[in-house]
C-alpha cells in the first residue's frame, strides 16, 4: 500500500519536470504528506495545470458522505472489476506527484519506517484515479484522488507485500493521462518500478505522525 509520501521538490522543478503550472499559489514543501491533505496532481482533464486534490477519493455518486469509504489505494489487478474504479480507469486518470514515499516493515521490532525515493532522487509519478464530488447544499466541488498499488518489486517485497504504481519515465506518464488510449494500454502501464532504478533506507518513529512535516522525518534512524 501507499500511506504516506513526500513533494519537497520545488514547485519550478515540479513544473518544468512535468512541463505544466501550478493553479494557483503552489503549496510549501511536504515531508510527510498524509490521507485527506490536499496534495499537487494533474489530471487528464486539463494536462498543463498542477492542481491541489484531496488525497482519500469521494466518487461523485456517493450521498452518504460521512458513512462513505475514502480509499487512499486501489489495486491495480482489481480495477477493470470493480464498477466505481473501472469508469475512473476510463474517464478519470491522474498524476500524483512525489519524490518519495513511505512504508513500514514488519518486523520483530514491531513496525520500522522506511524511506523509498529514485536513485537519482528526481520527482516522479504514481498513477492516481480521481473524481469530483459535489455537495448539493453548499454548490462546493470536492477534486479527490487514490494512488493506485501494484505487486512489489525486489526491493520492496523485502519491505511490504504491495507498492505504489511509479510510472515508468515520461512517455508513460503521457500515456496514462492520454484518453486516446485503449483501457488495455493504460491497464499495462501499471507495473512496479525497477527495484535497481531504486534505494531505501531506515528512518526514525517521527513519520508515524503526520503532525511530523520537517526535514527531520527524512534523516536515517539512528542504529
Amino acid at each position: 500500500m501507499c500511506g504516506r509520501y513526500t513533494t519537497i521538490i520545488p514547485a519550478p522543478v515540479l513544473e518544468e519536470r512535468f512541463d505544466a503550472t501550478f493553479d494557483g499559489s503552489a503549496p510549501g514543501s511536504s515531508y510527510n504528506a498524509a490521507p485527506s491533505q490536499r496534495l499537487p496532481v494533474i489530471t487528464n482533464a486539463e494536462p498543463g495545470k498542477i492542481q491541489l486534490l484531496q488525497w482519500g477519493l469521494l466518487p461523485g455518486w456517493v450521498k452518504d458522505v460521512k458513512q462513505a469509504p475514502k480509499p487512499i489505494n486501489a489495486r491495480a489487478e482489481t480495477l477493470p472489476e470493480k464498477p466505481s474504479f473501472r469508469q475512473l480507469l476510463q474517464r478519470k486518470r491522474c498524476l500524483v506527484l512525489a519524490d518519495s514515499f513511505y512504508e513500514w516493515q514488519q518486523n520483530t521490532r514491531g513496525k520500522v519506517p522506511h524511506r523509498i525515493l529514485l536513485r537519482d532522487e528526481q520527482p516522479f509519478a504514481f498513477a492516481g484515479l480521481w473524481d469530483e464530488w459535489l455537495d448539493r447544499a453548499t454548490g462546493e466541488i470536492l477534486p479527490t484522488y487514490t494512488i493506485i498499488t501494484t505487486e512489489p518489486n525486489e526491493l520492496m517485497a523485502t519491505i511490504h507485500n504491495r507498492m505504489p504504481v511509479i510510472l515508468q519515465g515520461r512517455e508513460a506518464e503521457l500515456a496514462w493521462l492520454d484518453d486516446d488510449v485503449s483501457v488495455a494500454a493504460h491497464q499495462d502501464l501499471l507495473r512496479s518500478y525497477p527495484a535497481a532504478d531504486m534505494r531505501e533506507y531506515v528512518i526514525s518513529s517521527l513519520v508515524n505522525s503526520p503532525a511530523h512535516n520537517s526535514p527531520e522525518v527524512l534523516e536515517p534512524a539512528v542504529a
